[in-house]
């Protein structure tokens, strides 16, 4: 298919990709608690469970910066293809063995395939849409997986949590991603290799969309970590605290549209100075807020949707800057560096409310996102 013929119906190009996107979002909802709480119910140790979880985020950063060039090689509806097939066996053996140190090498392998349908996912909606509605395109796919990932654990309250059938439900799962996919096997858009460089590269021409990354990758995750231990901190019920996080996450889905649609609009630097900045002026006012009041919510609720924000018009800007083979390693450096974040950012907050108590917690998160914001004011600076 050449790219004039998939420019010119962007929407109908994305589709298979935006289904098999919220099927991925379910799969990995589901996903995420059944590896902790296993091992959690055999008396693991919470520094363990730490490592094994860990492991994900360490397999797919080592090795998510080979994933264009194999689908250059490959093709992308192949490559994610072959990556299900993996995750779904890797799946099944952790329904079938309870070595913890297995454990840590499956979660690592798990990390290295399931990188694969997130980054070819995000290069093909740089290739396919013009540039007119690049905003609104990432925007409909960050609202798609953001919706699976919240509709996954409801598979958990169906087949439950422990033994082997919550595993082999996911192993389901990750299969039916690729029905969607299977029509555009021969038609998906081409993945060209970089010419220009490696990743430090690559990141350091896009650096106020790599600092973008990192900043909602640390936010986000040391949210989904801590929000619930900080209102628990703060004199808040644990219930209470738990309904924080859903706030969270349905400003995701409700503010992505908007958002995306404010970046195919005004220049997008502008677009990611605003939703950095204003994060850190929420979780800097975090503990100025009754908590116990609906202010909270409606500021969690905010804070969720403006801040992932952050990562739309970042990956926004990556399709904007950048073309052909050099559009799929600048994605591949984007989902690295979102990864990285969330990897350090729990530790950070972690160790800022030890030391700062509930108070430590909103300070942890807002510098980065100060940093992304000031970045992409300087770069307002330059012409382009």
């Amino acid at each position: 298919m050449s790219s004039n013929s998939v420019v010119a119906a962007p929407w109908r190009a994305l589709l298979p990709v935006y289904v098999a996107c919220l099927a991925f979002g379910v799969q990995v909802g589901a996903s995420l608690p059944l590896v902790p709480l296993a091992l959690e119910r055999r008396g693991v140790d919470n520094f363990t469970i730490g490592l094994v979880s860990a492991a994900w985020g360490i397999g797919m950063v080592a090795t998510a910066h080979r994933i264009p060039a194999a689908a250059a090689r490959i093709g992308a509806t192949p490559l994610i293809c072959l990556s299900l097939l993996v995750t779904a066996a890797i799946a099944i053996a952790f329904a079938y063995t309870e070595s913890t140190l297995l454990w840590f090498g499956l979660s690592l392998l798990s990390g290295v395939s399931g990188g694969v349908p997130w980054v070819v996912s995000e290069i093909w909606i740089n290739l396919v849409v013009d540039e007119g509605r690049r905003g609104r395109a990432v925007a409909v796919y960050s609202t798609l997986v953001a919706l699976g990932l919240a509709v996954g654990p409801v598979i958990l309250q169906v087949v439950g949590v422990y033994g082997p059938l919550p595993f082999l439900a996911t192993a389901a799962l990750t299969l039916l991603i690729a029905v969607p996919l299977l029509p555009s096997w021969r038609t998906a858009p081409v993945v060209e290799e970089s010419a220009s460089g490696g990743f430090l590269r690559t990141a350091m021409l896009a650096s106020v969309a790599m600092l973008a990354a990192f900043a909602c990758g640390l936010g986000e995750q040391a949210a989904f970590s801590f929000l619930p231990v900080y209102a628990v901190a703060a004199g808040v019920p644990p219930q209470t605290g738990a309904m924080w996080l859903s706030a969270f996450v349905i400003g995701n889905l409700a503010l992505q549209w908007p958002i995306g649609w404010a970046a195919d609009h005004w220049d997008r630097r502008k677009v990611l100075a605003i939703c950095a900045l204003l994060s850190a002026a929420m979780t800097i006012l975090l503990p100025m807020i009754d908590l116990h009041g609906s202010g909270i919510l409606a500021l969690l609720l905010l804070w969720g949707g403006i801040s992932f924000g952050i990562y739309t018009v970042g990956l926004a800007l990556l399709g904007q800057r950048f073309t052909g083979g050099d559009i799929a390693a600048a994605n591949a450096a984007f989902t690295i560096l979102y990864t990285v974040g969330g990897l350090v950012g729990r530790p950070i907050t972690g160790a800022m409310m030890d030391v700062a108590g509930a108070r430590g917690f909103g300070p942890s998160i807002a510098v980065f996102y100060l940093i992304a914001g000031v970045g992409a004011l300087l770069a307002l600076r330059r012409r382009g």
